[in-house]
């Protein structure tokens, strides 16, 4: 079975710089499991992983824009030191959660000049090749069990498009219209 939407595949990879770092790899451990089209890995990855078959083994060079994207240096901030409470002594290369509006967001301290630090919320990757080899160990059609977590929920409970019961009609308990957005569909008033 070749690779393609709701595929379930497992592989084994090694990823690495361009200077050949090895930065993660699946080597000793479970192979990586992810559905095909559900953008549970980079893009970039996921657009090479198309039309492979078990036993395929090949190299995949991804680009910044199709990995973890360039490197915005507006992502970086000037704090006061005195912002990470109940850290004694803050350390270039630690790594802390903010409290964003979005939900937590992963930083790292970039430096530390006596009580301040510039912080980066850039994901470490960022305007960087991804230079992954790649075996493809399994690929199976997904079951609806795999694809549930992936399935559009109405507020009402009920999946797309049966929301608005597939013509627009409002099924959520009330008159209305049914929109889909956001994640969620919602009765509105007409």
């Amino acid at each position: 079975m070749k690779i393609a939407d709701k595929s379930v595949v497992l592989m084994h990879y090694t990823l690495t710089s361009d200077e050949g770092q090895v930065i993660d790899s699946s080597a000793g451990r479970d192979p990586l499991q992810y559905i095909q089209g559900m953008h549970m890995i980079v893009v970039g990855l996921e657009k090479a992983m198309y039309d492979h078959e078990v036993g395929d083994k090949f190299d995949v060079k991804v680009i910044p824009s199709e990995g973890y994207g360039e490197y915005d240096e507006r992502m970086t901030q000037e704090v006061p030191v005195s912002v990470f409470q109940g850290v004694d002594k803050v350390e270039a290369g630690m790594q802390f959660y903010a409290q964003t509006p979005a939900g937590p967001m992963p930083i790292r301290v970039k430096s530390v000049d006596g009580d301040k630090a510039v912080i980066d919320a850039n994901h470490e990757l960022a305007g960087k090749n991804l230079n992954f080899a790649i075996e493809v160990v399994e690929v199976r059609e997904a079951t609806e069990q795999d694809l549930a977590p992936f399935q559009h929920q109405c507020k009402c409970g009920k999946g797309e498009g049966e929301c608005c019961g597939g013509n627009g009609e409002c099924e959520c308990g009330g008159e209305g219209e049914c929109k889909c957005g956001e994640g969620q569909c919602e009765c509105k008033d007409k």
